[in-house]
């Protein structure tokens, strides 16, 4: 054997996974077919959210959080009804809300990972108890956002390069495993051509060579299918309706999911193949890096959500509450996209968005600038997007809304009267301090949240009056994401066959094993747990795996 293991993809879970191997002295092979550039893949470029349980920063900010709680809140998220193919989802999922509740903050502040001070309320649900979503805020965003959380793994792993424990080669694709006798032996695959592309820019897919390696086990890290829109729509579920026409990317093209097919052409079985996260909220990137570039934005729960017709969609279909629930009803709706009407009050104090490149502020660990987002203003990020966005109209009156709404989509959709109605209905229940929109007593109780009142949550206001102004409409569109689903694992991360028996040498971690057992989410997510995901399947995998090598 030429190498002890070979890990596939230098994503945040490949990284973590060799580190940890080669901290163990652990000979390893880390391939990747993009270039250095890329080096941490997605979660580079992530907001750097990580789902906690009990945290100092949640105890501060008066958040009373447990264990208990936290499961409860999982069980009536993620939904599992699939006694086989949940399996395995399920018992990595009480593993990483222990994780969660347990020693993650302590694992990831040992080496160096700090926290901003106010947590972050996602997916809020607006159910039952036991319904969807996070009963406390639990968002906790990383210093520096994804690249403070992938620099300690990618510090650890540099040192192992040097070493000689780790040998990371780019632009090296693989084509197949190799199996023999039934164990996966090692890879074959296609040495691409050399690339200047900078991150997250597409490379050139031109071969020049070829390459067989030779491992005593294979762990696949190659993420999900994100950039894969045929894909996307082949495996698409039905209790979302028909598969949009239209969407854009969060995730650079090289997020193929091609890895999938070629482990499950080498006996590893795929599940949960129409489980996936996609967001709402999409904005066309006006500055693109990768082709149909999109963000999300991360909004507050004030303003209102139409859909393409400019009817306003049922609770709890809210801002920030049930993401799966508002792409039913968009998709629905028989359009691929929907709209936001707001203010310059809520856009000022509630629009962020996803993305390491969106928050300057917070990958610069800048205190300084992070509060300078309560002064009067959009953040320079969200400002760029109201000047240059194509999603954007603003107007200092309704009907020129209206108008201009209609003028983006070439369609006369939108009725200046339905508007007009639903907005004058909206803010005539401003005028007491009890109402019986949802809407409006979920955002009156959302400010009762320190945290949401400081940075997150505009007071609330009528829309349609002048000194709220300018009026604000956003398009959103259906924006491509996550794998929810993926290589069914055992709690080793040992690839099963559709005998439910480990393949013999096969590992798989991250996105590519649905986060671990093929579906760690189920149904939804509670956010915070992608990123979060891929440390812990990576860290699990290696450790398991370290112990059947000594």
């Amino acid at each position: 054997m030429e190498y002890d293991v070979i890990v596939i993809g230098a994503g945040l879970s490949g990284l973590v996974a060799t580190a940890e191997l080669a901290d163990a002295n652990i000979r390893v092979l880390l391939l990747d077919q993009e270039p250095e550039s890329s080096l941490g893949g997605q979660a580079w470029w992530s907001f750097g959210g990580l789902f906690l349980v009990d945290s100092p920063e949640q105890r501060r900010m008066g958040i009373m959080d447990s264990r208990d709680l936290a499961w409860q809140d999982w069980l009536g998220t993620a939904g599992f009804d699939r006694d086989d193919e949940d399996y395995w989802g399920k018992k990595w999922a009480e593993a990483y809300v222990d994780f969660a509740a347990g020693e993650k903050r302590e694992w990831l502040y040992s080496q160096g990972v700090r926290f901003f001070p106010i947590v972050g309320w996602a997916e809020r649900g607006g159910y039952l108890a036991e319904g969807h979503g996070n009963s406390v805020p639990r968002f906790h965003i990383v210093w520096g956002t994804g690249p403070g959380i992938v620099k300690p793994f990618e510090t650890r792993v540099r040192n192992a390069i040097k070493n000689d424990f780790v040998d990371y080669r780019p632009r090296h694709r693989v084509d197949s495993l190799i199996t023999k006798n039934g164990t996966v032996v090692g890879v074959q695959g296609s040495k691409l051509v050399a690339s200047t592309a900078t991150r997250g820019q597409s490379s050139s897919r031109e071969v020049i060579g070829d390459f067989e390696f030779y491992s005593e086990a294979v762990i696949v890290t190659s993420g999900g299918i994100g950039a894969n829109h045929e894909l996307i729509r082949k495996n698409w579920p039905k209790r979302l309706g028909a598969p949009p026409k239209k969407m854009i990317s969060g995730v650079p093209e090289h997020v193929d999911g091609r890895m999938l097919a070629i482990t499950e052409k080498a006996g590893g079985r795929i599940v949960n193949r129409d489980r996936m996260w996609h967001y709402t909220e999409g904005i066309k990137n006006w500055d693109p890096i990768w082709p149909m570039h999109g963000i999300r934005i991360l909004p507050g729960p004030s303003s209102l959500w139409l859909d393409a017709k400019g009817q306003r969609f049922p609770a709890p279909n809210f801002p920030g509450f049930d993401t799966l629930g508002t792409l039913e009803a968009i998709q629905e709706s028989g359009y691929d996209y929907s709209w936001f009407i707001l203010t310059q009050k809520i856009i000022e104090k509630e629009f962020a968005l996803s993305g390491s490149e969106q928050n300057p502020d917070l990958i610069g660990k800048s205190i300084r600038q992070v509060l300078s987002r309560v002064k009067p203003g959009a953040t320079a990020p969200v400002q760029a997007f109201m000047d240059k966005g194509e999603d954007f109209v603003i107007a200092e009156n309704l009907q020129g809304l209206v108008d201009g709404m209609n003028k983006l989509t070439g369609t006369n959709l939108i009725k200046f009267a339905d508007i007009e109605r639903q907005i004058i209905a909206r803010d005539r229940e401003m005028d007491n301090t009890f109402t019986k929109d949802l809407q409006i007593t979920a955002l009156r109780g959302a400010r009762k949240y320190l945290g949401d009142k400081l940075i997150r949550v505009a007071k609330p206001h009528k829309i349609l009056d002048p000194k709220n102004g300018p009026l604000i409409a956003v398009r959103l569109n259906i924006l491509s994401r996550k794998t929810l689903g993926g290589l069914q694992t055992d709690l080793s991360g040992r690839v099963l066959n559709t005998s439910g028996s480990p393949v013999n040498g096969l590992y798989a971690a991250g996105e590519v094993a649905g986060f671990g057992g093929g579906g760690v989410h189920g149904y939804r997510s509670l956010e915070g747990t992608f990123v979060g995901g891929c440390l812990f399947t990576g860290r699990q995998t290696a450790r398991a795996l370290i112990q059947e090598l000594k």
